[in-house]
């Protein structure tokens, strides 16, 4: 296994929390609220600012040519990703403004400081273990949630989310934001180490979960 397989097998519930909670199992069924959705969508654009800012602390903590590139192609990729949310938003009357000038919730400040704060005081194998659950899980609930293709989706309303991440592109940012974790725990981890990661990782898992219940309890209040 690779550090991000054994790093989920360390985690399962807090890891299970995550990809198999109720807002992705409706978002699959295509029952998940559109305000739901919406709340979502919103917060995760705010969510992304910070989280290019990490990406931006992983250059600055880089040491060679290679990791800064790494960290130059998932900055690169996440505001990418932000052009989804404008796209989506709009069709809801929000402007790129409206988005921007939304307030934070809790569960997107408590998550987007604890990776940055890994990412601050600790090293950079740290932060990229608290950035692997998002980068790299949502790649995988990407194709969890397209067993049969894209295309099969139809007509699904939420096809064009799932098809970002279950496409080419962001498998690709994904599957390289995988080899280079494992590179960079072959490099400087210790088994003792391997244990303080676990619990980085968990917390980062449980603090996703967190973030899909904020949309759900958006239309359950």
């Amino acid at each position: 296994m690779d550090i991000f397989d054994r790093l989920k097998a360390a985690a399962p519930a807090d890891w299970n929390s995550y990809v198999d909670h109720a807002f992705v199992r409706q978002m699959a069924a295509g029952t998940l609220p559109q305000a739901a959705f919406q709340t979502y969508l919103v917060q995760d654009y705010l969510f992304l600012i910070q989280f290019a800012r990490a990406w931006a602390l992983a250059a600055y903590k880089s040491r060679t040519p290679a990791d800064i590139r790494a960290a130059q192609a998932g900055l690169a990729a996440i505001l990418d990703e932000t052009d989804l949310h404008v796209r989506l938003c709009a069709r809801w009357g929000l402007s790129q403004e409206d988005i921007e000038s939304a307030p934070e919730h809790q569960a997107t400040v408590a998550y987007t400081r604890f990776v940055l704060d890994c990412g601050a005081a600790g090293d950079l194998l740290e932060l990229h273990v608290a950035l692997a659950p998002c980068v790299i899980g949502y790649a995988e609930i990407g194709r969890n949630l397209t067993p049969d293709g894209v295309a099969a989706l139809g007509d699904h309303p939420y096809r064009e989310w799932i098809g970002e991440y279950a496409g080419e592109a962001y498998q690709g940012v994904a599957s390289a934001a995988r080899k280079h974790l494992d590179d960079l725990a072959a490099r400087s981890m210790t088994e003792r180490r391997f244990e303080e990661l676990v619990d980085v990782f968990a917390k980062a898992s449980r603090l996703e979960a967190d973030f899909w219940q904020m949309g759900l309890a958006s239309v359950q209040a």
